[in-house]
């Protein structure tokens, strides 16, 4: 069986649980074309009915924001709201051309497809939160992000079927070891409410009352390694410094610090970056907390300008402005969810009503 072939099998029968007569979306790029192929034969194989790939080319963004006028602005895509409304599983594939190539859209187009759109997004959270619509989100190795990984393809893709855990001899039964420890950090987190980081720029607490912590065990991302909620929005008092680099909609930020009080971030500094924070922090929803996680994935170890790896990075914690997730109760509503990572190996703690159950970078539970 090939890397790919294995890939897909983990993805359809694992992330996904394709069964028989389920229709499945699949969302990428042309570049993603091979994993596409093994996806559709193990689709096939496990009884899917309709198996559609929405494969975008390069560019496709820029020209649309470019060209689009204020009616086609306000349209809603037909075949994402069909899928998002009646579709059984969705599978985003990120397979990037470039990196950048959305980053100078203009602003206020991106912002009135985003109200046009916000009824689909809606839909795809309430979905995805009792998992009537089964999704995951993956990587296809491309070279736009290993550069932005600053790799080699090769590398990139070495790391990349690594943190999937696809050189075991059974990636699901991996991924089914990960859960079940997992699994018993949710359980203790689940019985206590208040929780605090501490570390270097580092002083934060919120409270979990009425909410749910999650066990990411690579169903819903692949790769995966987190534990993660929705705090109390307005239970989030202290300061965080992320001390990794974020990206957002293509515009870079380094060196975020937050202050928040009731909930609510008052202030916000950035060595790089900080004329973006304005903008996002001027969009509805994004002043207040959406998520707080810790990653625990020991395979990902450096930073790779790529969200869905460098949040699951093993010893750090990340906190999210904007959407919050209904899944684990959370009730803020935004167009944005944007992760913001820390680093704990060096002295960070976390304390669960006052007891200390995770240092540098490891759970003591």
């Amino acid at each position: 069986m090939s890397i790919l072939q294995k890939y897909a099998h983990l993805l359809v029968n694992y992330c996904l649980e394709i069964q028989e007569g389920d229709k499945f979306y699949i969302q990428t790029t042309t570049l993603a074309e091979p994993l596409v192929k093994a996806l559709y034969e193990e689709a096939l194989k496990a009884g899917a009915y309709q198996i559609v790939p929405a494969m975008d080319f390069s560019s496709k963004g820029k020209i649309f924001f470019e060209h689009a006028s204020e009616k086609q602005l306000q349209q809603e895509p037909f075949l994402r709201k069909q899928a998002m409304e009646s579709f059984d599983a969705y599978l985003y594939i990120r397979a990037p051309f470039n990196l950048r190539e959305d980053q100078n859209n203009d602003a206020e187009k991106v912002k009135k497809f985003q109200a046009a759109t916000k009824g689909i997004s809606d839909t795809y959270f309430k979905r995805t939160a009792t998992r009537d619509l089964k999704r995951s989100l993956c990587q296809y190795p491309t070279e736009a992000s290993a550069q932005a990984a600053g790799m080699s393809l090769d590398e990139y893709s070495e790391f990349v079927f690594n943190a999937c855990n696809l050189y075991a001899e059974d990636p699901s039964a991996e991924w089914k070891k990960l859960s079940k420890k997992q699994q018993g950090i949710v359980d203790h987190l689940n019985d206590t409410q208040d929780v605090h980081y501490k570390g270097d720029g580092i002083d934060i607490k919120f409270n979990t009352k009425g909410r749910t912590w999650i066990n990411s065990d690579g169903q819903t991302n692949m790769p995966s390694g987190e534990v993660y909620t929705s705090p109390v929005e307005d239970s989030v008092n202290g300061q965080i410094h992320f001390s990794y680099p974020g990206a957002y909609f293509g515009k870079d930020v380094e060196g975020v610090t937050l202050w928040v009080k009731d909930g609510y971030i008052e202030k916000w500094e950035a060595r790089r970056g900080k004329d973006f924070l304005d903008e996002i922090f001027s969009m509805e929803g994004t002043r207040r907390f959406g998520e707080a996680a810790i990653g625990t994935n020991y395979n990902i170890q450096q930073m790779t300008n790529n969200i869905l790896f460098d949040e699951k990075i093993g010893g750090t914690v990340h906190m999210a402005i904007g959407q919050s997730y209904l899944q684990c109760g959370g009730k803020n509503e935004s167009s944005v969810h944007w992760d913001m990572i820390t680093e704990m190996k060096n002295g960070g703690q976390i304390f669960a009503d006052g007891e200390l159950i995770y240092e540098n970078g490891l759970f003591l539970i």
